[in-house]
C-alpha cells in the first residue's frame, strides 16, 4: 500500500514535470494543453481560481463531492479510508452513446506540499480491490495516472492543474472534446471554478 501510493504521487509528479506541453485552447480561466507520447495521449487543464490553495485542495481531494461539479461522475462511494491520506474509491460513470456505462476502482491520495513553493497534489490511480469485482452491468475502466496540482497564486487564489493520461477507457468522453467538437473539458472546468469559488 506505501507503495502504491507513493508510486501514484510520482507517477503524477513525473506527468506534470513532463516537456513538450502543447497548448490547444484558452478562455479567460482556463487553458487546455496536450502531450503525446507514443501511444499515450495526456492533458493538461489550468484553472485560475479565487480561493486560497488549501480550501481547494480540501474541495478536491474529497472525491464524494465530485459530483457537484463533474457530469461524468455518477455515484462516488468509498471503499476503503486507507489512511487520512489515501482513500479508495469506486466510481461509476453515465453511459456514451453506444457506450456501455463504465465504473472504475480508484486509489485517491492526497499531499500537503513539504515547502512553501510545492504545489498541494491529489493523485488518482486505478487499483484492484477483491471485494469489488467487474459487474456486467459496467465496463470496468482503468486510470493510469490522473489528479490535481495546486499551485498557490496569493492567500486568496491559486492555479489548479488537472492531469490525465488517456487510457482507450476514457477515450471516449474526450474524443469528441479534442477535436473540438464538444466541448466537456472547457463545461467540466468551469464547473469545477464555479464549485471551488
Amino acid at each position: 500500500q506505501a507503495y502504491l501510493s507513493y508510486s501514484n504521487i510520482a507517477a503524477l509528479t513525473h506527468l506534470a514535470g513532463k516537456s513538450g506541453w502543447d497548448i490547444t485552447r484558452t478562455l479567460d480561466n482556463v487553458k487546455i494543453w496536450t502531450h503525446e507520447e507514443g501511444a499515450v495521449l495526456s492533458f493538461k487543464v489550468e484553472m485560475q481560481v479565487k480561493v486560497p490553495s488549501q480550501v481547494a485542495f480540501s474541495l478536491l481531494s474529497n472525491f464524494s463531492l465530485r459530483q457537484h461539479w463533474d457530469r461524468h461522475f455518477l455515484t462516488c462511494e468509498v471503499l476503503q479510508a486507507v489512511s487520512e491520506e489515501e482513500k479508495i474509491y469506486h466510481v461509476t460513470s453515465a453511459p456514451m452513446t453506444g457506450h456501455q456505462p463504465r465504473d472504475f476502482v480508484i486509489l485517491v491520495s492526497q499531499r500537503q506540499p513539504c515547502r512553501p513553493q510545492e504545489p498541494y497534489t491529489v493523485a488518482v490511480r486505478s487499483v484492484t480491490l477483491r471485494a469489488v469485482p467487474p459487474s456486467p452491468e459496467f465496463c470496468r475502466s482503468e486510470i493510469l495516472c490522473a489528479g490535481f496540482q495546486i499551485h498557490s497564486n496569493s492567500s486568496s487564489s491559486c492555479t489548479v492543474c488537472y492531469f490525465n493520461q488517456v487510457t482507450s477507457g476514457v477515450m471516449p468522453y474526450l474524443a469528441a472534446n479534442l477535436t473540438g467538437s464538444s466541448k466537456s473539458i472547457e463545461d467540466t472546468a468551469l464547473e469545477c471554478i464555479k464549485f471551488l469559488e
